[in-house]
C-alpha cells in the first residue's frame, strides 16, 4: 500500500495566505509515479504543485504539475518550495534540478519572515507572426490599438514561452476578458504551456523607483482561468524588456499581480546584463481553514 506523503500548502508573492498565488509543496515525492504526482495536483487544485522527487548530486529533483498536466518549470512554486525547505532546515542558497536545467535559489530570513530569489535559466524572444497575433488578440477581445506603441508583442522564454503583450490603456487591460475553454484549446494549439501574459505600465523608472508594471496571465486549469502571480513569466518579462532595450541592465522593475482575481501579490524582477533572470518574492503556509 502507497502511503500519501504529506502535502503542503503555500502563497506565494504575497505576506498573506489569502493573497499570491497558492503552490502545493510535496517535499518527499520520491515514492510517486506520474500518475500519482497528476493525481495529487488535481486533487491539490491550485495553478501547479511541486513535487521533490529527490537529489540529483547536491540539487533537489524538483518537477511541477497543474491539475491538467506536467509543466516544464514554475516559478511560484519554485519560490514556495524553497521558503518550506528553508523553514525546515537553514536559509542560503539552493539547487533544483528542474526539467528546463538547473535553477539557482536563495533565501534569506529577515524581519517579516522568508524570502526567495530565483535565477531562471537563460531567455530568449521571438516574434509574433501576424495570424497567431491576431488570433490572441481576439481571443482576450483586445483591439491592436490598445496595445503600446513602444513596448511591442513578442514571445518571451525563461523556462516557459510566454506571449507578452504591454497595454498602454488601463480599461481596456482592466476590461479584456476571454473564455477560459477557448483559451485552453488555443494555448495547446500554440504548445504555450504557461499563461500569456498582459501588462500594463505604472510608473516609470524616471519617478524615482523601480520601473512598475501591473500584469495579467490567462492560465486556464482546472477551476483557475488567470494567475494570481506568475514567477515564470516574470521572468520572461524581465528577458523582454532586456532584450528589446527598454530597460539598461543592471535594471530593477516591480510587477503588481492577482488584482483581478482577489489574490493580490508583488513580483521584484532583476535583470541583469546577460544570462538568466532573478525573481524574488516572499511565501507564506496557507492554513487548513484558509481557502
Amino acid at each position: 500500500m502507497t502511503t500519501t506523503p504529506e502535502i503542503l500548502r503555500y502563497a506565494a508573492f504575497t505576506d498573506l495566505p489569502t493573497g499570491g498565488n497558492p503552490a502545493g509543496v510535496v517535499l518527499d515525492a520520491s515514492g510517486l509515479d506520474d500518475a500519482a504526482m497528476q493525481r495529487i495536483a488535481a486533487e491539490v487544485d491550485f495553478a501547479e504543485t511541486a513535487f521533490v522527487t529527490g537529489r540529483d548530486g547536491d540539487a533537489y529533483a524538483l518537477r511541477y504539475f497543474s491539475p491538467i498536466a506536467e509543466v516544464p518549470f514554475c516559478g511560484h512554486a519554485t519560490v514556495a518550495t524553497a521558503v518550506a525547505l528553508a523553514e525546515r532546515s537553514a536559509t542560503g542558497a539552493l539547487r533544483f534540478a528542474t526539467p528546463v536545467g538547473p535553477i539557482e535559489i536563495v533565501t534569506t530570513r529577515g524581519a517579516d519572515g522568508i524570502t526567495a530569489a530565483f535565477t531562471s535559466v537563460d531567455t530568449d524572444l521571438a516574434e509574433f507572426d501576424a495570424p497567431t497575433l491576431e488570433r490572441t488578440l481576439d481571443l482576450l477581445g483586445l483591439d491592436a490599438g490598445a496595445l503600446s506603441s513602444v513596448l511591442p508583442p513578442r514571445l518571451a522564454f525563461a523556462g516557459n514561452w510566454h506571449p507578452v503583450l504591454v497595454v498602454d490603456d488601463a480599461r481596456a487591460f482592466d476590461g479584456f476578458a476571454f473564455d477560459p475553454a477557448e483559451a485552453r484549446a488555443f494555448m495547446d494549439e500554440q504548445g504555450w504551456p504557461a499563461t500569456i501574459t498582459v501588462l500594463h505600465p505604472i510608473a516609470s523608472a524616471d519617478a524615482g523607483g523601480p520601473r512598475r508594471f501591473e500584469a495579467r496571465n490567462v492560465f486556464p486549469v482546472g477551476r483557475i482561468a488567470e494567475d494570481p502571480a506568475t514567477g515564470s513569466a516574470a521572468a520572461a518579462v524581465g528577458g523582454y524588456l532586456r532584450a528589446i532595450g527598454a530597460v539598461v541592465p543592471p535594471a530593477l522593475v516591480v510587477i503588481e499581480q492577482g488584482r483581478h482575481v482577489g489574490r493580490p501579490g508583488e513580483l521584484v524582477v532583476e535583470i541583469p546584463p546577460s544570462g538568466g533572470i532573478t525573481v524574488s518574492g516572499r511565501a507564506v503556509p496557507i492554513p487548513d481553514d484558509v481557502g
